[in-house]
């Protein structure tokens, strides 16, 4: 079974492919009949080896912001996630991933610029419309890299492997237990005995003012 589904929790499993077109509408398909019946929670488990095209990765992200607002997305990977898949996974309102897994995007491979190289039905010089010289998957990709921008920092990144820690230092998983560790902080700022110490989690000195400032 590639869809699951429990009470209002649903599961819809992408088994990452090479090129498996066919098999990723079918998804998509399951997918959309299930954002409709506007469930509570859909947990949208990815696995395998392979890479999503940029499109399908796209097309997913359309559908998920489109979505009921009673709907909570839990994206869980179970194996290493490459370029495009990593958007996926981003797009989780909850994200899991396993311990020793990684990320890694690569660089888009989209032409310069360059100089001008022709003259606007106004006499004003323009630049060549690069993008119409790109391959469509790569302006795809391109597109891709821009909203994954918007969690991890691309220019930074691209090109290296990206693990669970460099993960939590970017508050893009186990939020809630910093959530957790800063209501414990505020708690006990006005009663020190509603919070046992017992229950807050030793946190090294710069992890903790990195919290804070979060």
């Amino acid at each position: 079974m590639n869809v699951k589904s429990w009470q209002d929790r649903h599961r819809v499993q992408f088994r990452i492919m090479w090129r498996n077109d066919d098999w990723y509408l079918d998804r998509i398909q399951d997918l959309g009949q299930i954002l409709l019946r506007e469930p509570e929670e859909v947990e949208l488990e990815l696995i395998g080896t392979g890479e999503i095209p940029a499109d399908t990765v796209l097309v997913i992200r359309s559908m998920l912001m489109q979505r009921s607002s009673k709907t909570r997305i839990v994206t869980n990977a179970r194996s290493s996630l490459q370029h495009a898949a990593v958007l996926l996974w981003l797009l989780g309102d909850e994200r899991l991933i396993r311990d020793d897994a990684k990320l890694f995007f690569r660089e888009v491979d989209l032409p310069d610029e360059g100089e001008p190289k022709k003259t606007s039905w106004n006499g004003k010089k323009s630049f060549l419309d690069w993008l119409s010289d790109v391959d469509p998957e790569e302006g795809d990709y391109a597109r891709v890299l821009q909203l994954i921008d918007e969690y991890l920092p691309v220019s930074e990144l691209t090109g290296r492997f990206i693990d669970v820690e460099m993960l939590r230092q970017f508050g893009l998983i186990e939020s809630g237990k910093v959530d957790n560790f800063l209501a414990t902080i505020f708690a006990s700022k006005s009663d020190p005995k509603q919070v046992p110490t017992s229950d807050v989690e030793p946190k090294r000195p710069a992890e903790t003012q990195r919290q804070l400032n979060e």
